[in-house]
């Protein structure tokens, strides 16, 4: 199937769920509540401009050279504000049913009053939610990001490279509403610290080098003693994997793309492409990556996404860093994500092995966190003999 088909099929079923679930909310903010006239066609108009604007963006966002950042803010706002309205949503339907429950076992039907007294109830509590934690997780992006400081002790790690620090950052997601301004801070706060080595974790990009090669650019300032590196994101795939693989060469950060490097003398570090690379003629191969490696020495793998880790820790590798998950970025998105991933922020062990996850740098489509804040992420190895 082509790129273009695959494309098509992806926005097809996208609108109708959109449509389907913006259709659901009309039922319960607009005819439920039986709004005055003036109010229910505003209200209609309303959800059907920003039901359209969600798949209008993404389509533009391929079409246009540019992307339309007025209209991103919007739909990937709205985007936000609809996740948290279905969320309220949810919960008012089982107030609904405990409510129906309890006047059923009392043999008293809800007149029509009360009914739609409940209806207005619901429609007015999800939308103060939806409002009030939208706000919440629109400031936090909004805000600078914030340095989180992990140790991690590997068994064969050797004395003399106690405290060496990598500076991560993962899922920035440059793109219509993440520019060179944000990129610019991340990158000083990065320097800021003054790390050994510098990892890039996947999900850079959302969007070609044409477009956004001006926002990348102040990556070329990254410091560190041993090198910059970056690995692919699923993300980079849609956005044009091997255009952005070179020009990230250009800025002096290196790629691996399944393969291994020593650096300081006694740690390894290996990348691999991401997973979605795999349509792509560009998938993750560990073994690859591992090819000679005898396990002498302590071993650091970036992998974008977290579920490799089981294989990685079978394989001998001592600390995977992934990102992907974004911590969930809005709750309560992150029981799925964990789920669909086993891990989703912070640090894990299977055995010997160690798993750290990031919660992004940046954020994908809402521009909103809640209860996962953004991290630029300072791991300091420590030794154990």
């Amino acid at each position: 199937m082509s790129r273009a088909a695959q494309i098509a099929i992806f926005l097809g079923i996208s609108t109708l769920l959109v449509g389907s679930f913006h259709y659901y909310f009309w039922t319960r903010l607009v005819r439920d509540t039986a709004l005055p006239p003036p109010f229910a066609r505003l209200g209609t108009l309303a959800l059907i401009a920003l039901a359209v604007s969600i798949p209008l963006a993404f389509i533009l966002g391929r079409v246009l050279d540019r992307p339309m950042a007025a209209l991103s803010w919007i739909a990937f706002g709205w985007m936000g504000i609809f996740f948290l309205m279905l969320v309220g949503l949810v919960a008012g339907e089982l107030v609904r049913l405990v409510v129906a429950t309890v006047t059923w076992a009392g043999d008293a039907p809800l007149d029509p009053e009360r009914r739609l007294l409940l209806a207005r109830g619901v429609a007015g509590a999800a939308s103060a939610f939806a409002t009030a934690a939208g706000a919440t997780g629109l400031y936090a992006t909004l805000r600078p990001v914030d340095v989180k400081r992990v140790e991690v002790a590997l068994k064969k790690l050797p004395r003399a490279l106690d405290g060496f620090t990598l500076a991560v950052i993962s899922d920035v997601h440059l793109g219509p509403t993440i520019g060179a301004e944000f990129m610019e801070d991340v990158v000083k706060r990065m320097n800021a610290l003054s790390p050994d080595l510098v990892a890039i974790a996947g999900d850079l990009v959302d969007g070609s080098v044409e477009e956004l090669a001006a926002a990348a650019a102040p990556l070329q300032k990254l410091q560190a003693k041993h090198g910059v590196f970056f690995i692919t994101g699923n993300h980079e795939y849609y956005s044009g994997a091997p255009e952005w693989l070179a020009h990230l060469r250009t800025l002096g950060i290196r790629t691996l793309e399944n393969e291994r490097v020593t650096v300081a003398e006694h740690l390894e570090l290996a990348g691999c492409h991401d997973l979605a690379g795999r349509s792509f003629g560009m998938g993750h191969d560990l073994d690859r990556a591992l090819q000679g490696f005898d396990g002498s020495r302590p071993l650091v793998l970036l992998s974008h996404q977290p579920k490799t880790f089981p294989e990685s820790a079978k394989k001998g590798v001592d600390l995977q860093i992934s990102g992907h998950t974004h911590g969930g970025q809005i709750w309560p998105w992150g029981y799925l994500v964990k789920l669909q991933q086993g891990f989703l922020a912070g640090l894990s062990k299977l055995g010997d092995a160690q798993l750290y996850v990031s919660r992004g740098t940046g954020y994908w489509g809402p521009p909103m966190r809640l209860g996962a804040p953004a991290e630029i992420t300072q791991i300091t190895l420590r030794a154990t003999a």
